[in-house]
C-alpha cells in the first residue's frame, strides 16, 4: 500500500475526490475537487501548491564529486556555479537516456540530483574508485512546488530569512530560515510557468503548508493535484518518463529505448566536455543523425469537429490529458506515435507530445493522428509545432 507523505495529513483532509494515485509508492492526490479545472486555472492564473515530495533525492559529495556527476550526466557540470541547477539526463553505456532531472551545486565539493526513478545504486557503480559518497535522502526531504503567477508574491509574504526572492534567478537556489527552520528554496517547476520548489525537513512540512495557505488564501492559492499537473507539463513540453519514453533500465526491448537526441534533449549533450557515461555512442549518433524526433503536434480542430459530427456529437477531447499513445500518419504509414495529448484550456487547441521519424519532423509538416470517434478509429490531420506550446515570459523574469 502507498505511503503518505509528510503532507498527507493537510492533503488528505482538502482531498474531496478521494482519487489517489501511486507515485514512487507514496499517496499522490489525483485532483481535490470532483473536476480538476480550478486546479488547473489556478496554476495558469494565480498559484497552485503541489506535493512533489515522492521524487528521488541524492546528494553526492566528497574531492571527487563533480568527477562523478560529470561521468553519469550528459550536461557539462563544470560550468554549473554554486547555487546553480542544470537540468539534464543520463544515459546507460549505449547513449540511451536512463532518467532525466535536475542537479544542483549546492557547494563545489557538494552535489544534489532529482529524479523520477530509483537511482541509487547507479549512481553508486558511477561513483566506484573515485572520492565521492552517494547519499539517498529521498526519505529526508520533503518537496513542495508552488506555481503560478503569483508564486513570489506569496513567497514574498512568507518572508523566508536569508532569502532574496528578486534575485533569485531562473534555476538558481537559495538557502535561508522559515520560522527558524531551514527551508531551501529552487526556481524550479513542472508546470512551465512561474514557480518555485520548497525542500524542507519532513518534522516541520505540516507547519509550511499551514504558512503558505495562510497567506495563499488573499491569492487564489489552491491545492492541486495530478491531472492539472498532467496538463500544464504537456502545454510546456516536458517529458514524462514512463510516458514519453522508457528509461533504458526498463524497456524489455531495444526498440523501446531513445537517446537524448531523439527526445528533443540534445541540446543537454556536452560531447567536448570529456569522458561520460554514453559519450562514443552520442557522438556517433550526432555525427550520423539521430533517426528520431520529439515534436509537437497541434490537431485541426475543425476536422475534429467533422468527425464528431457526422455522429452528431460535439468533439469530446476536453477533460483529463491523454497518456495512451496513439499512431501517427503522413500518407497513410505509420511515422510515429503521440505519447501524451490534451486539450489545452489556455491556448483553446487540441495539443499532443510525439516521438516521430526524423524526416518528418521539421515545423509544419502535415500529419495524421488517431482518434476514436464512437469506437471507431480515424485519422485526423495534424501539425508539427515548435515547443513548448505554452511559455509565458514570467517563467523566466
Amino acid at each position: 500500500m502507498p505511503l503518505p507523505t509528510p503532507f498527507y495529513s493537510r492533503t488528505a483532509r482538502l482531498c474531496e475526490s478521494y482519487d489517489w494515485r501511486d507515485w514512487s509508492g507514496y499517496l499522490a492526490a489525483s485532483l481535490y475537487e470532483p473536476s480538476h479545472e480550478r486546479e488547473y486555472y489556478a496554476i495558469r492564473s494565480s498559484a497552485a501548491l503541489i506535493d512533489v515530495s515522492p521524487l528521488f533525492k541524492y546528494d553526492i559529495v566528497g574531492p571527487d564529486a563533480l568527477r562523478v556527476v560529470n561521468r553519469i550526466v550528459t550536461r557539462d557540470m563544470n560550468r554549473c556555479r554554486v547555487g546553480q541547477i542544470f537540468y539534464t539526463g543520463w544515459c546507460d553505456e549505449a547513449g540511451k537516456l536512463i532518467d532525466d532531472g535536475t542537479v544542483w551545486r549546492l557547494s563545489e565539493q557538494h552535489f544534489r540530483i532529482t529524479a523520477a526513478d530509483p537511482n541509487w545504486r547507479w549512481f553508486k557503480d558511477c561513483a566506484f574508485g573515485l572520492d565521492a559518497e552517494v547519499h539517498d535522502l529521498s526519505d529526508q526531504l520533503a518537496a513542495l512546488a508552488l506555481q503560478g503567477p503569483q508564486a513570489r508574491r506569496i513567497l514574498q509574504q512568507l518572508a523566508v530569512e536569508g532569502v532574496d526572492l528578486d534575485s533569485l534567478a531562473y534555476y538558481r537556489l537559495q538557502t535561508g530560515k522559515l520560522k527558524g527552520y531551514p527551508l531551501t528554496i529552487t526556481r524550479t517547476g513542472f508546470t512551465g510557468d512561474l514557480g518555485y520548489e520548497l525542500w524542507l525537513e519532513p518534522d516541520y512540512a505540516e507547519m509550511v503548508w499551514d504558512r503558505i495557505t495562510a497567506v495563499g488564501k488573499d491569492y487564489g492559492l489552491l491545492p492541486a493535484g495530478m491531472l492539472a499537473l498532467d496538463i500544464a507539463r504537456i502545454e510546456a513540453g516536458l517529458l514524462l518518463a514512463d510516458v514519453d519514453y522508457v528509461s533504458s533500465h526498463k524497456a524489455l526491448i531495444e526498440l523501446r529505448k531513445s537517446s537524448p537526441y531523439e527526445l528533443g534533449l540534445g541540446w543537454t549533450v556536452a560531447l567536448d566536455k570529456g569522458p561520460f557515461i554514453g559519450r562514443d555512442t552520442l557522438r556517433r549518433e550526432w555525427a550520423a543523425g539521430p533517426a528520431w524526433a520529439f515534436v509537437g503536434l497541434e490537431i485541426a480542430w475543425t476536422a475534429l469537429e467533422e468527425l464528431y459530427a457526422r455522429v452528431d456529437l460535439p468533439p469530446q477531447v476536453a477533460g483529463r490529458a491523454s497518456r495512451l499513445a496513439v499512431p501517427v500518419y503522413r500518407y497513410g504509414r505509420q511515422v510515429g506515435q503521440m505519447t501524451s495529448s490534451t486539450f489545452s484550456p489556455i491556448l483553446k487547441k487540441y495539443i499532443g507530445l510525439a516521438s516521430v521519424e526524423a524526416l518528418h519532423a521539421t515545423p509544419d509538416t502535415e500529419l495524421e493522428v488517431e482518434v476514436t470517434v464512437e469506437y471507431r478509429r480515424q485519422p485526423a490531420p495534424a501539425r508539427v509545432v515548435p515547443l513548448p506550446f505554452f511559455d509565458p515570459p514570467r517563467k523566466r523574469q
